[in-house]
């Protein structure tokens, strides 16, 4: 096994006791070897990150430890005793807690009902104790701050809000080792604190945590030790306090990775001007100007109604006031096909329910948009596969050839169909809704490329992204919202990660430029 350095316990000196260890895991999908001849200890009262490119084999050891593949050689010790996961539920009785990436919950049943999926408090005569689920659901509600109703239906709820649902889930276990894959991917600064103060009391109680995330200032500010995977393999275990960012860069990807700055290119006239648009419950008095070449960036906290406007943008939804116009003419859409005919496209947050169909290969997702343009009577394979491969070459995508099914590419890959697809539709304007969410570093470098080539071109770009570094690097000016309201217009010259989160959170509401309606003055 790999050798890891000894860190002391948060309650003093001495090296901790190992709570999970695992030794010359390997696992193969047919002729894919996702994880080979790997070792890794995760002690008791530490948190351990894990960091790697997508497609290292973070989410294929994740799910060995949930218990959904076993592993094709190799063993898993528990507390000093062989531990074989036979499933998700066999994993969760030996104390092993997993949130995983993607939300994995009951949509018509309620938040109650979804935490305690599987192991539901009973009475004396074997029935379900709803009393006793609902006030243990608003107590782990409560302790992280999060202000949901037990009773209410997961339908409809943001990917926050599923994401916290999870997590709550997880914590009504008796865990020994709680795994974390991407846990902060779609929640706010204020709710990424409180659930790091969550995840450092169940450490300090010695649960052993499992921390895989493709944020790196996250892994330095939460964890005690790094692993880093490549490839399959285990490349390096250190302490956090050892290891720079740049460290941790070169081990995942095998070289040093340089982000290039936005090209500078010439900001063309207004195709996207919105005045005046609300939502009743959503936003309120939205006005802004997108012109081509030019990326528009949408800050602000969950639930501040930047997805919201999207989808009204993208008629998913019907605003209740206001006017779109494309072009200088007013327009409206009441779906998202009268949306696509005028030249507006939109790749969602959530990559796996509204962006593409897992089962169904590459060239057939790639298509699905504009069948109706490109076939009349029947659909021809050969010109589905030329379109598929001409935007797969453009973009970059690492695929054995576009038959191959969307579910068998990592992430970052998946992202890259994703915008294949909406560019087949030839858009002038595209939203962005967290395009780099759930993507290593070096993939989110080939997304910003991307972008900075569509803007080159002359399309007009809305991007939406939890990531305030990405929005400041990315965008040309940058509306920040607050509870449904534009709370501040700021030019790429002048935004600053302290400016756009002085709005963000209410602190001042200042709107600058003609496109915002309305004059003001930064403070």
């Amino acid at each position: 096994m790999t050798a890891v350095p000894d860190v002391p316990s948060a309650a003093g000196p001495g090296p901790r006791p190992a709570r999970l260890v695992l030794e010359g895991v390997s696992k193969a999908f047919g002729a894919t070897r996702a994880l080979i001849d790997v070792s890794l200890e995760l002690q008791a009262g530490e948190i351990h990150g894990l960091v790697g490119e997508n497609g290292a084999g973070k989410s294929t050891l994740v799910k060995i430890l949930a218990g959904v593949h076993p592993p094709d050689q190799g063993t898993i010790t528990l507390d000093g005793q062989p531990a074989a996961v036979h499933g998700p539920a066999h994993a969760r009785a030996l104390g092993i807690a997993v949130v995983h990436q993607e939300p994995r919950l009951f949509p018509d049943l309620t938040v109650a009902e979804n935490v305690f999926m599987g192991h539901a408090p009973t009475g004396r005569l074997g029935s379900v104790d709803w009393r006793t689920m609902r006030r243990a659901t608003e107590r782990r509600l409560r302790e992280l701050d999060v202000p949901l109703d037990p009773g209410s239906l997961v339908r409809g709820l943001s990917m926050a809000d599923q994401q916290l649902i999870e997590i709550v889930k997880a914590l009504t276990l008796d865990a020994r080792v709680l795994v974390l894959d991407e846990p902060t991917a779609s929640l706010s600064t204020h709710e990424v604190e409180r659930l790091f103060a969550i995840v450092r009391r169940m450490r300090d109680r010695g649960v052993a945590v499992l921390f895989v995330s493709h944020r790196l200032d996250e892994v330095f500010a939460l964890c005690d030790r790094a692993t880093v995977f490549r490839d399959g393999r285990h490349v390096t275990t250190a302490l956090t306090a050892d290891l720079t960012t740049a460290d941790l860069i070169r081990h995942m990807v095998g070289r040093a990775v340089e982000r290039s700055p936005r090209a500078e290119h010439p900001i063309g006239q207004p195709i996207l001007e919105v005045a005046g648009l609300s939502r009743a419950g959503a936003f309120e008095d939205i006005s802004f100007v997108v012109r081509g070449g030019e990326v528009v960036g949408l800050a602000g906290l969950v639930g501040a109604g930047r997805t919201e406007v999207a989808r009204v943008l993208f008629g998913i939804d019907r605003p209740h006031a206001g006017e779109i116009r494309l072009d200088g003419r007013p327009v409206t859409f009441d779906s998202p096909a009268a949306a696509m005919r005028a030249g507006i496209a939109y790749v969602p947050e959530d990559r796996h329910q509204d962006g593409l169909v897992l089962d169904f290969p590459i060239a057939t997702n790639v298509s699905l948009p504009i069948l109706t343009r490109l076939f009349r009577l029947f659909v021809r394979p050969s010109v589905e596969r030329r379109l598929a491969e001409g935007y797969g070459e453009q973009l970059r995508v690492r695929m054995r050839d576009v038959d191959q099914l969307v579910a068998s590419l990592s992430g970052g890959n998946q992202q890259k169909v994703v915008l294949a697809k909406w560019l087949a539709t030839r858009p002038r304007v595209l939203i962005l809704d967290e395009p780099t969410r759930g993507i290593d570093i070096g993939a989110k470098v080939e997304v910003h490329r991307i972008i900075s080539e569509l803007t080159a071109s002359g399309l007009g770009i809305v991007l939406i992204s939890s990531d305030l570094p990405e929005v400041l690097a990315m965008s040309d000016r940058i509306l920040v919202l607050h509870e449904g309201r534009l709370a501040a217009e700021i030019s790429r010259a002048e935004a600053t990660e302290e400016r756009v989160m002085f709005a963000a959170t209410g602190a001042a509401r200042v709107a600058e430029g003609p496109a915002a309606g309305a004059a003001g003055s930064p403070r």
